[in-house]
């Protein structure tokens, strides 16, 4: 299980270290891609291959479903892990998630989110204020 967040820095190669007690759920291949809210998602290839086979089962007449899979799908690239378990961000990514040098690896059970540090810090301090409100609305749905 993904869980956890930890703060690292991308080096002057544009490699950032995936956090030691995340990487014995990963195999030596991930897939990185464009996330949400200018972060970016880093799949296990067993989990990538799940989303990867529902996406591909989304109507494509629909011009919402089209743009979503261009982002995720078209913006995803395959990359191994090196000996000290560091994995490459091209600078499309590092652009996308507007990545310079501290970044921070969000475990979320499936996967993996890369942020940069001021905009994890701003994303999180906004959605701590409404947990309340997400978490009726969640157990309106069952969930929690």
């Amino acid at each position: 299980m993904l869980i956890g967040e930890y703060a690292h820095n991308l080096d002057s190669k544009k490699r950032l270290a995936i956090p030691s007690k995340l990487r014995g759920e990963m195999s030596n291949t991930v897939v990185v891609t464009k996330g949400l809210d200018d972060c970016l998602f880093v799949y296990p290839p067993k989990e990538w291959e799940k989303l990867a086979q529902k996406l591909g089962e989304l109507p494509v007449g629909q011009a919402k479903t089209r743009s979503f899979l261009r982002i995720l799908l078209a913006g995803a690239t395959e990359t191994e892990l090196d000996a000290l378990g560091r994995i490459l961000i091209p600078d499309y990514l590092k652009a996308y998630a507007h990545l310079d040098k501290k970044a921070i690896i969000v475990g979320m059970y499936n996967r993996l989110e890369i942020w940069d540090e001021e905009h994890w810090q701003a994303y999180k301090e906004s959605a701590e204020k409404n947990t309340g409100e997400i978490a009726e609305q969640l157990g309106e749905l069952g969930v929690y």
